[in-house]
């Protein structure tokens, strides 16, 4: 049997039924066709030929190959029995001693969404370190900057510039500067899924919604950690804040 994409390569105007193919050095009858099963991650499902295990054993099989047996069960709620099922005969076929673990896998859907899942937390952990490191880095570097600008505070609270104004102005730059540092995030992210898009079989785009999030989170730890200088730059005193000296 074989696939759709092999289907419309060679026999795209006839049917395919009773034709023959040649896989490698064999030449095979068609015995039937798979409906088109489309594509994963850009990847197609449709380009491959099915034949008889007997058959794979004796012409195309190897001592270090691998294989892989796709089982689906009727119903989600008979997929643990299906498995249990699957492990006896195979622990069977394969002469593996009761007191003796699996020689071969089973992978589950659970499985793949559990590993998913474990991905997805490691990557939100990550996250959130790297967005508390950078909130430390603009709260140090607008620290500084309040101490450098101390006469600067001075001289416009004396010209009657309220703690809002100052607060306000010190909010702005601090969420500024980390709305920069997320617009660079984002271009280096949208280049590298260009790079993966282009070298790899992965369809991989980056949606407006997640540039949308990627700029606010960012610009929100900004403000959170611009708190702090900017209250220390609005409580000095205009006096004091004269007399300081660079």
């Amino acid at each position: 049997m074989i696939g759709n994409d092999l289907v419309q390569r060679f026999f795209p105007s006839v049917d395919p039924i009773g034709k023959t193919i040649r896989v490698g050095p064999q030449t095979y009858q068609v015995v039937g066709t798979v409906k088109p099963l489309g594509s994963v991650f850009g990847n197609s499902r449709d380009n491959f030929v099915m034949m008889p295990f007997a058959t794979y054993m004796k012409s195309w099989h190897l001592p270090d190959d691998s294989i892989q047996i796709w089982v689906q069960t009727w119903t989600p709620e008979s997929a643990d029995a299906t498995i249990d099922e699957v492990r006896v005969i195979l622990r069977a076929k394969r002469n593996v001693p009761y007191s003796t673990s699996d020689n071969f896998g089973v992978i589950t859907n659970d499985s793949i969404t559990a590993t998913w899942t474990q991905m997805t937390g490691l990557a939100i952990m990550l996250t959130s370190v790297f967005l508390v490191v950078g909130g430390i880095v603009i709260m140090n570097i607008m620290l500084a900057s309040v101490t450098e600008r101390t006469r600067e505070i001075g001289i416009r609270k004396s010209l009657g510039a309220r703690k809002q104004h100052i607060v306000m102005q010190f909010m702005i730059e601090s969420a500024m500067m980390a709305a920069v540092g997320g617009l660079v995030g984002v271009v280096g992210g949208m280049a590298v899924t260009a790079l993966v898009r282009n070298l790899t079989f992965m369809p991989a785009t980056t949606p407006f919604s997640a540039i949308l999030v990627s700029l606010m989170l960012a610009t929100s730890v900004g403000l959170f950690f611009g708190i702090y200088p900017a209250l220390r730059a609005a409580r000095l005193d205009p006096v004091e804040a004269l007399r300081h000296e660079m």
